[in-house]
C-alpha cells in the first residue's frame, strides 16, 4: 500500500515522497497517570527510504552537561560547532543516548501521534518536510 501511494503521488507532483503508515493509539494509564503508546507497532508500513536508526546529538545533554556554563548566543554558537563535528556514528555514545526510538519510523510515528492531536478520531496524513535536514548547515 505505501508504495503504491508513493508512486501515485511522485506520478502526479514529480516528486519522490516517502510513505508511512503509523500507529495512533495512545491511552492514559488510570494508574500511573502516564500517557502510554497502545500500538506495539508504531509504523506497520513504510517505504524503504525511512529504513535506519536516528544518529543525531541530544542537545539538552549538550545544554546540560557539555555547555552548562553557557547560555542565550553562546550556548546556541557552542551547540552549532558540536553539530557541524560530529562524527558518523554516534551508537553508543552518551550525548545521542536516551528516550530517542532507536528507529527512525518508531521517531517520525511518535512524532505524528504528538503533532496529529487526532486521539481516538481516525488518523489525519501527517506531512513532514525537512525534517532530516541540518538546521546548522547555511
Amino acid at each position: 500500500m505505501v508504495e503504491e501511494i508513493q508512486r501515485r503521488l511522485l506520478d502526479k507532483t514529480g516528486k519522490h515522497v516517502e510513505v508511512m503508515v503509523y500507529g495512533d493509539g495512545a491511552f492514559k494509564d488510570p494508574v500511573g497517570k502516564i500517557w502510554e503508546l497502545a500500538d506495539p507497532v508504531v509504523s506497520p508500513a513504510y517505504t524503504p527510504g525511512l529504513e535506519g536508526t536516528p544518529n543525531e546529538l541530544k542537545l539538552k545533554y549538550l545544554a546540560d552537561n557539555d555547555f552548562a556554563d553557557l547560555s542565550g548566543e553562546a550556548l546556541r554558537e557552542a551547540i552549532k560547532e558540536r553539530i557541524h563535528k560530529k562524527d558518523g556514528d554516534l551508537v553508543g555514545q552518551m550525548v545521542s543516548e536516551g528516550t530517542t526510538p532507536r528507529r527512525l519510523t518508531d521517531l517520525i510515528g511518535s512524532l505524528c501521534d504528538l503533532t496529529s492531536g487526532s486521539g481516538d478520531k481516525g488518523t489525519p496524513i501527517v506531512y513532514i518536510q525537512g525534517y532530516f535536514d541540518n538546521y546548522t548547515a547555511e
